[in-house]
């Protein structure tokens, strides 16, 4: 059982500063700011259960995975930076406007248009980052049954509480107010493409053992 307090604790912060619940939820209510509040909370229970999903399959079979397939871990931070690097040029050339008139609020409760999968769910919740995370945390467990309870109920929290804070992200949006919701979707956009450029880097770094 320590063990398992132990686990849950260490993959609890990590992985908390991976997803980052809170620069999510911005993000989210960036890109859903033509969306209708039932919508909104729908794209946030697909995207919270399919990060979850991604992130626990990923963490007891990536490794396996991934030796099959012939791809490595630096290949995958590459990917995912590309991805990261194209949801960063949205946010910042404000593609994900947040005044919304009420024609486009109606027009948004008929959009064909989720989310939910992509950018939400992946990579913004299970991106490379995430992913690498599981991976080594199962790893670091050594097949013992308590250390991966305690990361998968870690992840279980995170992704909890990433959702919590997707649902209240309007509500934050609303009292800072547009202005200060443009500055900050345009600054964590820069962030965002900081964060995607990094995950490459660090890729081609290895791959290259530079």
């Amino acid at each position: 059982m320590s063990e398992a307090i132990a686990s849950f604790g260490y993959a609890a912060v990590a992985l908390f500063v991976i997803i980052d619940p809170i620069g999510t939820a911005v993000f989210f209510a960036t890109l859903t700011t033509r969306d209708t509040p039932d919508r909104r909370r729908a794209i946030a229970r697909r995207a919270a259960l399919i990060g979850l999903i991604v992130l626990a399959v990923f963490g007891a079979a990536g490794e396996i995975l991934l030796r099959v397939l012939g791809i490595s871990i630096p290949a995958l931070k590459i990917a995912g930076g590309a991805l990261l690097f194209l949801s960063a040029a949205d946010m910042v050339t404000a593609r994900g406007e947040l005044r919304a008139t009420d024609e486009e609020r109606a027009a948004a409760i008929t959009s064909t248009t989720d989310i939910s999968v992509f950018p939400l769910a992946i990579p913004f919740i299970a991106g490379p980052g995430a992913m690498t995370t599981m991976v080594l945390l199962h790893a670091q467990a050594n097949g013992s049954i308590w250390a991966i309870a305690g990361d998968e109920a870690a992840l279980l929290a995170i992704i909890a509480l990433t959702f919590v804070f997707m649902i209240a992200a309007r509500t934050f949006a609303r009292l800072m107010g547009e202005t200060g919701a443009h500055v900050i979707g345009r600054v964590l956009g820069i962030l965002l493409a900081a964060l995607a450029a990094q995950f490459m880097v660090e890729g081609l770094r290895t791959a290259l053992h530079l």
